[in-house]
C-alpha cells in the first residue's frame, strides 16, 4: 500500500488554482481550449450556452449575465474566456476578494467597451457592499455614486457600459438570493467521466508534443479524481519521468512508476486522503466523528479537508454525511486493505 506523503502531491492532486506556481498555471493556460468546439464534456451546458450566444450575435445585444458553479477545476474560467471569444469581445478578469469597495467595481466596468466582459472568480466572496453596487450595474448599467459628506453630499448616477457579468464559484449556497436572481443564464458543470478525460489528456499530450499510448492515458485518467485540472497535472508529472527515463512514449510502465513515487493510488487518492480515511478508522472506529474533529487529527483546516478532500471521498462512496458526522463505508475499508467490521457486514 502506497504511503509516501509529499506537499508536491497534495498540490498536484488539489483542483484549487491557488495551490498552483505560477508555472503550472502558464502550462494550465496553454492547454485551455480556444472554442466550445474543442472544450471537451459539458455536452448540455454547451449545446444551451451556444443557443445563447448565437441569438445574442444576431440580435447585437450583448450576451446576458451568466452565473457558472460547481466543483473547482472542471473548466468555469475556460468556459468565460471561450464566450468572449465567441462573442468577439475583450474579458477583464478578477476575483471577489480583490473587489474590496465600491469603487473597484466602477473603475473595472467604466473601462469596459459595450459587449465586453467581465469575469469574477469566487463571486461568493464579495462583499456585502461591493454586491448592492453589482445590482444596479447589471440590471440598469449605472452606479450610484455618492458625492461628498455629511450635509453637502450628493448622488450622482454613472452610466456604463453595456457589459457581461460573468461569475464563478464553488459555493452556489453562499450567493445571496438577489444576486443569483440577477443572471439570466445558470450554468452547473458536473464532474467529467473517465472517456472524456482520456480524451483531454490525449489532446493536451498532443500540444505539449509527447506521445502517450491509450492504456497509459486511460490510467492517468482513472486517477484524475474526474477533474480535468489535475488530468492535466498527472500528465504534466509522467511526462517528466518519461524524459527523465529517455522514454519517447509515456506508457503504462512510466505511469504506474510516477504514480507510485508520487503516492498516487489508482484511484486517484493521495496519502492525505488515505490519511483521513485511516484517521477515522484508527482513532474513531470508523465514526460517526466531526468534521472539525478530522481537520485538527490530520493537522489540516477544515475548509480545506471539506473543501478539497472531502467530495471526492463523498463520490466515490468511502465517506458517508450523517447528523451526528462523517463515517467511513464498506468500500473505503476494502480499497485500503483493512478487514471490515461486523457492524458494516
Amino acid at each position: 500500500m502506497i504511503q509516501r506523503d509529499t506537499s508536491t502531491t497534495k498540490r498536484l492532486l488539489s483542483a484549487d488554482v491557488s495551490n498552483s506556481k505560477d508555472e503550472a498555471n502558464v502550462f494550465e493556460n496553454t492547454l485551455r481550449p480556444q472554442t466550445l468546439s474543442e472544450y471537451i464534456g459539458q455536452d448540455e451546458v454547451k449545446k444551451n450556452l451556444a443557443v445563447s450566444l448565437q441569438a445574442s450575435k444576431k440580435r447585437e445585444e450583448p450576451l446576458e449575465h451568466a452565473l457558472i458553479h460547481g466543483p473547482p477545476g472542471l473548466g468555469k474560467t475556460t468556459l468565460a474566456n471561450i464566450m468572449a471569444r465567441e462573442m468577439g469581445v475583450n474579458i477583464r478578469v478578477t476575483s471577489g476578494p480583490a473587489l474590496e469597495k465600491q469603487g473597484d467595481v466602477a473603475s473595472i466596468i467604466t473601462n469596459l467597451r459595450d459587449k465586453d466582459i467581465l469575469f469574477i472568480d469566487e463571486i461568493h466572496r464579495l462583499k456585502p457592499a461591493v454586491e448592492e453596487v453589482l445590482y444596479t450595474a447589471m440590471e440598469d448599467f449605472g452606479i450610484d455614486l455618492i458625492i461628498g459628506k455629511g450635509p453637502s453630499a450628493r448622488s450622482m448616477r454613472l452610466q456604463l457600459p453595456k457589459f457581461t457579468l460573468i461569475g464563478a464559484t464553488t459555493k452556489m449556497s453562499m450567493l445571496s438570493a438577489p444576486l443569483r436572481d440577477r443572471f439570466g443564464l445558470i450554468f452547473r458543470l458536473d464532474f467529467y467521466k473517465e472517456a472524456q478525460l482520456q480524451t483531454i489528456i490525449e489532446r493536451s499530450a498532443t500540444i505539449l508534443n509527447c506521445s502517450i499510448d491509450q492504456q497509459a492515458s486511460r490510467l492517468v485518467a482513472a486517477s484524475a479524481r474526474q477533474t480535468p485540472r489535475i488530468a492535466n497535472r498527472l500528465l504534466r508529472r509522467v511526462r517528466d519521468f518519461a524524459e527523465v527515463n529517455d522514454a519517447k512514449v509515456i506508457t503504462v510502465e512510466i505511469v504506474e512508476k510516477a504514480f507510485d513515487d508520487l503516492g498516487i493510488d489508482p484511484l486517484g487518492l493521495d496519502s492525505l486522503d488515505r490519511n483521513i480515511l485511516n484517521t477515522i478508522i484508527d482513532k474513531f472506529q470508523g465514526g460517526p466523528v466531526g468534521l472539525n474533529t478530522i481537520a485538527a487529527a490530520v493537522s489540516e483546516e477544515q475548509d480545506t479537508v471539506e473543501d478539497i478532500y472531502e467530495p471526492y471521498l463523498l463520490k466515490l462512496g468511502f465517506l458517508e454525511r450523517t447528523p451526528r458526522g462523517r463515517t467511513v463505508t464498506q468500500l473505503a475499508y476494502r480499497h485500503l486493505g483493512i478487514p471490515t467490521p461486523n457492524t458494516l457486514i
